[in-house]
């Protein structure tokens, strides 16, 4: 039997203040960094690019980002799968526009200690932790 994994880019896309941007797809309760599936012959960064573009309405240039590292955690919302994610950082204040699958978009602080919703594994063990940690 395969391993069932999603590959992924995504973003820790964060504004001045430090809060980090994280969004529900329609349908699911865990919030997680906007992203979304690498296409066929496309790079890690430009899947963040367009992803970013579809669901948020974000226009932004590769240069934007910073390389947080690759990752692998459990799926939040499809049992039995995994994710193996490459991570961008972004920096924006620009206002985001939830569209395509995106139900929610909601600005969290990195360093609560709980938070009043699911948050996706990849996130809470990884994203926010590394980020903080650097900080």
């Amino acid at each position: 039997m395969h391993p069932r994994v999603f590959t992924l880019a995504a973003a820790l896309v964060l504004d001045s203040a430090g809060r980090a941007l994280l969004v529900r797809k329609r349908g699911t309760d865990a919030f997680m960094q906007p992203g979304g599936k690498i296409e066929p012959g496309e790079s890690a960064l430009q899947c963040i690019v367009r992803e970013l573009a579809e669901e948020l309405t974000l226009t932004l240039d590769p240069a934007d980002f910073g390389y947080l590292g690759r990752f692998e955690a459990p799926a939040a919302n499809e049992p039995g799968w995994s994710v193996d994610c490459e991570v961008f950082t972004l920096v924006t204040d620009a206002s985001v526009t939830v569209a395509a699958e995106i139900a929610e978009a909601r600005w969290f602080d990195p360093a609560a200690q709980s938070f009043d919703v699911p948050i996706a594994p990849l996130t809470s063990e990884h994203v926010f932790p590394l980020h903080l940690a650097a900080r």
